[in-house]
């Protein structure tokens, strides 16, 4: 199992937009590509609270391969990311990170 994190820096005041579009829209876009997340996390405490942190799952680097590229190019996707940016983007920029656990993680 590997793990991706994603961290979404948000243009300035639309993390509510974002958060509104994960729970609306994309969680139920994923559930439809079989896309599996481990958690959310907003900050509380560090350097902008306007980003948002989350971990995918992954059998491996091809699933990951093919599910992100059906999630990506799938037109209910696309239609609800460009209705939901109609006002301006939301993440000014994104970081994202494969992760391999090391024989002693917990999370495995």
């Amino acid at each position: 199992m590997i793990h991706e994190l994603r961290v979404y820096h948000c243009a300035s005041g639309r993390l509510p937009a974002l958060l509104n579009r994960f729970e609306t829209i994309t969680l139920a876009l994923w559930e439809k590509h079989g896309i599996r997340q481990a958690g959310f996390w907003t900050v509380e405490i560090g350097e902008s609270n306007q980003d948002l942190f989350y971990l995918l799952e992954w059998d491996s680097l091809a699933e990951r391969e093919e599910k992100w590229t059906a999630f990506q190019s799938d037109p209910e996707w696309q239609a609800a990311r460009a209705e939901t940016e109609k006002d301006g983007p939301i993440v000014a920029s994104l970081g994202n990170t494969i992760l391999r656990p090391t024989a002693f993680s917990s999370v495995k």
